[in-house]
């Protein structure tokens, strides 16, 4: 345990930081699975909304510096390519 008043503030600050990012963390894994199955299961235009709604939300995230910036660019991608092969599917 921390024994400096410094110490001691820097590790709840860290904590409550660690909690919000926390929810942000999740939001994003959530709205890129929901994505992810949009496009597996077919649906073009549930997909696409999907898809945008995961990148707006990769993107609140690593403005935020909740996730790194390469890290959103990354999952976008991949994202948007996975949708791209459903639209010349059909």
């Amino acid at each position: 345990m921390a024994n400096h008043k410094s110490a001691m503030k820097r590790i709840r600050s860290s904590e409550r930081k660690r909690q919000h990012n926390r929810v942000w963390r999740s939001k994003t894994r959530t709205e890129i699975k929901k994505a992810r199955t949009l496009i597996d299961g077919g649906s073009l235009e549930q997909a696409r909304e999907a898809t945008l709604e995961a990148v707006r939300t990769l993107d609140k995230a690593a403005s935020k510096g909740i996730i790194h910036p390469n890290n959103a660019a990354r999952r976008k991608s991949r994202l948007m390519k996975h949708l791209a092969a459903l639209e010349t599917q059909q």
